[in-house]
C-alpha cells in the first residue's frame, strides 16, 4: 500500500519546487535595517521528518476504493500532515509536523465517498477531507479527535466538469483546481472569475468549503456568490441543494455547506455561475494622498455601482514595502517620488484596480471610476503598475518562503468591517501586532492593504515580518495572533473574511455567531456527524485543538 508519487508542490513551502523568489542584496538591506538580522534555519531533509508509524485501517476501506487508491508512504503522509499557514510550515521546515494521517484515501466518485464515510461512521475513523492543502489557519491539520485512526479523504479524483450554456452553470468536481477548472471552461469561451491568490493550487471544493473571495471578488462576487447548488454527503446521508435561481423555502441549506469546512461532510459536486471569458482585462496604478482618502475613493466607488472587479489599496507602509521589494528599489522609489512631486502628492498609498469584460465595457467603467478617482485627488500611474501586479499576483506564499529561509517570521491575516468603523479597526488591529511583536522582543514591519470593497463596507488584510524567536517560533506566533485576534474582536471584526476558520480562529466563534449560533451549529454537527469525525478540532470552538 505505499504510494511513491511525487507532489506537484514543495513538501516544506508553497508551489512549485522549481520556483524561488530571491530577494535582491538591495531588498534584503532594507529588511535587515527595519527589523534586523535573522537567523536562517533550513528545512530538513524529507526522510528526517518524523511521523507516527501508521496505524492499519479497517480492511472495507481498500475494498471500497482498491488498494492502489490507499497511500500509506512517508512522503505521502508528510504532504498531508499540514496545511500552508505559518506554524505549520515551521513545523514541517523543523521535521515535527505532529500527527499526521494513517493513510491518505482517494475515492473515484460520490459514492465510493459516501461509502468509505459509512465505514468510518461504523469503525470509528477521523476523516479530513483534502483538495489543495493550501489552508493558512489549520483547516487540514490531521486530528484524529481521540478517535486513534485517523485518514485524509483526497479529492482529487472527483474532477467532472459538465456546462449548462443555456443556463450559465457548470457543475464541477470538488477535486478541480483552480487552473484546472478555468482550462476546462475556457475551451467552452467561458469563465468562473475566481482568482484567489492560492489560486494555482487550491480546489473548487475547498473554494466552497471555506467562503473563498478571489482577487476580483468586490466586481464579480465571493466564491459563495457564484454557487447555485452544492452536494454534501455526509457520514449519515447526502445533502442535496435544488439548483434554482431563488427559493424561499426557509433557512438555505446552501449557506449552511458553504464554509462548513469539511467539519459537517464532503462537498462533492458544485455547480456554479459563470460568464463568457472576458475580452479584455485591464490593470493600472493609482496613488491616493493617503489612506484615509484611498479608503474614502473606494466607499465612493463601491456605492456608485461602478467598483472595479479589482480593488487593492496599500496604506503608506505597504506601498514603501512593495517598492523596497520590486527588486529595483532606488529606481523605482525615485521615479515614484519625482513624480508625485510634481504633481505636488509627496508620499501617498499605492492604489491597484482592474477591470474586465468587453472593451466597451471596460472603457465605459473605468471612465467613470476615474472621475472619481481624479475628484478624490488620486494621481495616475499608467498601466504599467497594473501589469507589475498582474505579473505577481500569485508571488506572496514564495516571498514568505524566501523570508522564512533567510530566518524571519512573515505572517498575514484578514477582517473586515463597515466603513463608519474601518479607520478604527485598521488602527486597533496594526496597533496591537505592533505592541505584541515589540513584547516578543522582535519588533517588526506591519502593513495593510485594503483588498475587497463593498457597498457598506471593506476587507482589511495585514501583513506583518519580523525577526523569528528560534526554538519558539509557534509561541511567538501564537502571542501575536492572539493580539490580533483580540483586538479584531474588540472593535467589532469578522474574526475572517476570507481565510476561514479552521484551528486557528475556532476559539473566536462565539464572538463571531453568539453562544446560541454555536449551540445551533453543534447541534447540526452532532445530527450529521454523530460521532464526530469529520475534521476534528475545525470551526466549532469547544471542538477546537488549542492553537
Amino acid at each position: 500500500m505505499t504510494g511513491g508519487e511525487a507532489g506537484p508542490t514543495k513538501w516544506w513551502g508553497w508551489g512549485d519546487p522549481g520556483r524561488r523568489l530571491r530577494l535582491d542584496p538591495g531588498a534584503q538591506s532594507v529588511l535587515r535595517s527595519k527589523v534586523g538580522p535573522g537567523e536562517p534555519v533550513p528545512p530538513v531533509r524529507l526522510e528526517e521528518v518524523v511521523v507516527p508509524e501508521p496505524r492499519p485501517l479497517p480492511d472495507a476501506i481498500a475494498e471500497i476504493v482498491g488498494r492502489a487508491s490507499i497511500l500509506d508512504g512517508h512522503e505521502q503522509r508528510v504532504r498531508r500532515a499540514a496545511g500552508r499557514g505559518y506554524p505549520d510550515l515551521i513545523r514541517l521546515r523543523a521535521g515535527r509536523p505532529g500527527q499526521a494521517p494513517d493513510a491518505v484515501v482517494l475515492p473515484g466518485n460520490a459514492e465510493e465517498v459516501a461509502e468509505v464515510l459509512e465505514t468510518c461512521l461504523r469503525e470509528g475513523v477521523a476523516v479530513v477531507p483534502f483538495g489543495g492543502g493550501t489552508s493558512v489557519v489549520g483547516g487540514v491539520e490531521p486530528d484524529d479527535g481521540g478517535l486513534g485512526v485517523l485518514i485524509t479523504l483526497d479529492l482529487r479524483r472527483l474532477r467532472g466538469v459538465e456546462v449548462d450554456r443555456q443556463s450559465l452553470i457548470a457543475t464541477l468536481g470538488p477535486g478541480l483546481r483552480g487552473p484546472e477548472a478555468e482550462n476546462a471552461l475556457r475551451a467552452e469561451g467561458l469563465t468562473l472569475g475566481h482568482f484567489p491568490q492560492s489560486f494555482e493550487y487550491a480546489s473548487i471544493g475547498g473554494f466552497a468549503a471555506t467562503r473563498s473571495a478571489g482577487q476580483a471578488s468586490s466586481g464579480l462576487g465571493r466564491f459563495d456568490e457564484m454557487v447555485t447548488s452544492v452536494r454534501l454527503t455526509t457520514p449519515i446521508g447526502e445533502l442535496v441543494t435544488r439548483e434554482t435561481p431563488h427559493s424561499a423555502a426557509g433557512p438555505a441549506l446552501r449557506e449552511l455547506i458553504l464554509g462548513s469546512e469539511g467539519a459537517l461532510g464532503v462537498i462533492t459536486e458544485v455547480s456554479a455561475r459563470v460568464r463568457p471569458a472576458p475580452q479584455t482585462r485591464r490593470y493600472e496604478g493609482w496613488v491616493a494622498q493617503g489612506f484615509e482618502a484611498g479608503c474614502e475613493i473606494l466607499r465612493s466607488l463601491a456605492q456608485s455601482d461602478f467598483v472595479p472587479a479589482v480593488v487593492r489599496l496599500s496604506d503608506p507602509e505597504e506601498t514603501s514595502m512593495s517598492l523596497a521589494f520590486s527588486g529595483q528599489v532606488g529606481i523605482r522609489r525615485a521615479v515614484l517620488d519625482a513624480y508625485l512631486r510634481l504633481r505636488r502628492r509627496a508620499g501617498g498609498c499605492m492604489l491597484i484596480l482592474g477591470w474586465e469584460g468587453t472593451r466597451e465595457e471596460v472603457e465605459r467603467r473605468r471612465a467613470l471610476a476615474a472621475r472619481a478617482l481624479h475628484a478624490g485627488g488620486a494621481v495616475p500611474l499608467g498601466r504599467g503598475a497594473g501589469r507589475a501586479w498582474e505579473r505577481t499576483r500569485y508571488d506572496g506564499p514564495y516571498l514568505r518562503d524566501e523570508l522564512l529561509d533567510l530566518g524571519y517570521m512573515a505572517e498575514t491575516l484578514e477582517t473586515a468591517h463597515s466603513w463608519s468603523r474601518l479607520d478604527e479597526l485598521y488602527a486597533v488591529v496594526g496597533t496591537a501586532i505592533a505592541d505584541e511583536l515589540e513584547v516578543q522582543g522582535t519588533p517588526g514591519i506591519v502593513v495593510c492593504h485594503v483588498s475587497h470593497a463593498y457597498r457598506d463596507g471593506a476587507s482589511l488584510y495585514f501583513t506583518f515580518i519580523a525577526r523569528r524567536r528560534t526554538g519558539a517560533e509557534i509561541e511567538q506566533w501564537h502571542a501575536v495572533k492572539s493580539a490580533a485576534c483580540e483586538a479584531i474582536v474588540g472593535a467589532g471584526g469578522t474574526i475572517t473574511h476570507h481565510h476561514a476558520v479552521g484551528r486557528d480562529h475556532a476559539p473566536y466563534m462565539v464572538a463571531e455567531v453568539g453562544q446560541p449560533g454555536v449551540e445551533a451549529l453543534t447541534a447540526i454537527k452532532e445530527r450529521l456527524d454523530p460521532a464526530g469525525i469529520m475534521n476534528p478540532g475545525k470551526l466549532l470552538p469547544r471542538l477546537a485543538a488549542s492553537p
